[in-house]
């Protein structure tokens, strides 16, 4: 199945109770019926969209048909693996917790080292190198010998003859990496480890329980590392003491693969997501994705700073409002700015290079015809006739969506991130000087100090001690103190370097993953932990210090993807604690605030705008270009 923003994609259930003589449309390439036509319009123009990716190949920026062209393709390729090599390539495959490139190479090599019934090599008969194919594998004395028929040029057998396998050799390979790759995706089920369709081990009778010691994951079988634990080490290799049934498990391993353990520590229950959002849960995405956009080039933007409250309510209000026009403006303006493929579709139409409030709308149809995104161009008559927040929310949001990367290509975008790569690079040089000047200040302290105490124990057995108590007592207090002023003095840089490197960091990664691949984001800019399901369709939230620890109290140290997460939540946590405290706090002022609106209505008409809700409709661009 193709992926949608390489995101897994489901197709539609069949409506239920369908009528056989009801009338019902139907998408040819996937079979999906729909009742209502606006469904299946929206469905088929998502379909026409360049979004989708080849799933087996990982081609991009393809229509949905495009890309299950490209599988069907694909997966033809796939079959091209020669089934006498089918049960030893998927023994290496399952449980394998290799990359895909890494898997690949080392297969490739593999099978280039062993002979299999069936295939063809090369072998030197006669004084030359002649074609065969292996008829039958044996053995004599633990040699492994080949019984082989030699081929002729029309591929018909002549005689057979007994040589060793040694002297077999491949001309080529016998599959080509290309092959595998394709191969390697169509038979598997998931990666990271790799586990085959269960069709295919029970066809080619490969084991589908996880071996005990699968992974000896992050890390273990690194260069120079060697473990042992009730066992001994061999030759850099671990083996088993002769009184030993198993392997003992190595964690972390796969989240998924971890099973409970009695001695295991009790894990808190992990507290439910909020998802009160106003946007619909599947643009939730595109929502922190544009405002956080907004805030990190505003400056470049000539776009002041707005809460994503404000964003949210802005984007969800039936009317354009001063919010939404600004943030379609300031990118529309960067576009023209840059004279790229925007800029010409303007000059062609004659339009003024100046963006109102009065006009923006304009702007935004030539810039919607310049997507030839079907879904959005259907919404430009709406546009034209004024009535911008009538459209569906999601359609707002992928608008900003497709500005947001246009803007990304412009040149000021580009040289801006170039700035903060080199700043990034100059400060971690910085950071790494200081690590390394403070490290050799307490190598030669410890030196003195250890010169110090032997000289006073030597005093001591001369009988030659002079040193007033006093004196000395003042002399330890003032180092203590010129100590105490150095330690205080590096932690307010460590501090400083910790604020600039959030300065200058750009675009928001997630913090991790939990078992199911659900992502963990936290934006600086705002109080809330988000959480984003594996295909990106969900999204929820977490909004307070006790659900913070809740969370961190349920992730599971022996899973890989739980542990990292771990480790990184605690590494923010009080940055994370302390803005989900600020957002709680100034929650309880705003209903406070709300109940003073709500009380003095009672007895004078309030404006609008007084109501916190609504205050995106008092945003004023303090960063305009005039």
């Amino acid at each position: 199945m193709p992926l949608f923003n390489r995101k897994p994609f489901s197709l539609l259930e069949p409506p239920k109770d369908l009528d056989s003589k009801e009338k019902v449309f139907q998408i040819r390439f996937t079979k999906e019926i729909f009742r209502d036509y606006q469904e299946y319009l929206k469905r088929l123009n998502l379909y026409r969209q360049r979004v989708w990716t080849c799933k087996m190949s990982g081609k991009s920026n393809l229509t949905f048909e495009e890309a299950l062209v490209s599988e069907h393709n694909a997966m033809e390729k796939a079959q091209n693996m020669p089934t006498e090599l089918m049960a030893y390539v998927l023994r290496m495959i399952q449980y394998s917790t290799l990359g895909l490139h890494e898997l690949v190479n080392k297969i490739y090599a593999s099978l280039l080292e062993e002979v299999f019934e069936g295939i063809e090599l090369h072998s030197k008969k006669d004084g030359s190198v002649v074609p065969c194919k292996i008829l039958k594998i044996l053995y004599s004395d633990g040699t492994k010998m080949c019984e082989v028929g030699w081929l002729c040029r029309d591929k018909t057998l002549i005689n057979t003859s007994v040589v060793k396998a040694v002297d077999l050799f491949y001309r080529r390979s016998p599959v080509s990496r290309n092959t595998l790759k394709l191969f390697i995706r169509d038979s598997t089920t998931q990666t990271t480890p790799w586990v085959i369709h269960e069709n295919l081990a029970k066809k080619y009778g490969i084991p589908t329980d996880p071996p005990s010691d699968i992974m000896h994951y992050e890390g273990l079988h690194k260069k120079g590392r060697k473990r042992e634990e009730n066992g001994t080490i061999e030759n850099g290799r671990k083996k088993l003491k002769k009184d030993e049934g198993h392997v003992p498990i190595k964690y972390p391993i796969d989240d998924l693969l971890v099973r409970p353990d009695g001695d295991d520590p009790a894990l808190f229950k992990r507290p439910p997501l909020a998802t009160d959002f106003r946007v619909p849960r599947c643009s939730v995405g595109d929502l922190l994705m544009v405002w956080d956009f907004c805030l990190s080039f505003g400056r470049v933007l000539n776009l002041s700073p707005f809460m994503l409250a404000d964003m949210e309510n802005a984007i969800c209000h039936k009317e354009s409002n001063v919010l939404v026009v600004e943030i379609h403006a300031s990118m529309f303006h960067m576009l023209i700015k840059d004279k790229g493929d925007y800029f010409t579709v303007l000059q062609n139409k004659k339009r003024k290079l100046k963006v109102s409030l009065v006009t923006w709308a304009e702007y935004l149809c030539d810039f919607l015809e310049m997507t030839k995104n079907e879904e959005l161009l259907s919404n430009i008559a709406t546009i034209r006739r004024g009535y911008y927040g009538h459209i569906d929310t999601d359609i707002k949001l992928k608008i900003l969506h497709e500005l947001v990367e246009e803007a990304t290509k412009t040149s000021a975008i580009r040289e801006i991130l170039s700035e903060r790569v080199d700043q990034k690079q100059a400060l971690n040089a910085t950071r790494r000087e200081s690590t390394r000047k403070d490290r050799e200040e307490q190598n030669l302290n410890t030196e003195i100090a250890m010169k110090n105490e032997e000289s006073q124990t030597d005093a001591v057995q001369d009988g030659n001690e002079t040193v007033d108590e006093l004196a000395r007592g003042k002399e330890e207090k003032e180092k203590s103190n010129v100590s105490r002023s150095k330690t205080e003095g590096k932690r307010h840089l460590v501090r400083h370097h910790e604020m600039e490197f959030d300065k200058l960091s750009i675009r928001s990664s997630p913090l991790g993953k939990d078992r199911h691949h659900n992502r963990y984001w936290f934006f600086r800019r705002e109080g809330r932990l988000f959480v984003e399901s594996a295909d990106s369709r969900e999204w929820g939230y977490y909004s307070t210090k006790e659900e913070l620890d809740a969370l961190m109290g349920s992730l599971n140290v022996k899973g890989i993807r739980e542990k990292a997460l771990k480790r990184l939540l605690e590494k923010f946590y009080n940055k994370i604690s302390n803005a989900l405290e600020k957002r709680t706090k100034d929650i309880v002022n705003k209903m406070l605030l709300e109940e003073g609106v709500l009380r003095r209505s009672t007895r004078v008409r309030a404006h609008p705008k007084d109501n916190p809700s609504m205050a995106f409709l008092k945003y004023v661009n303090k960063w305009k270009d005039n």
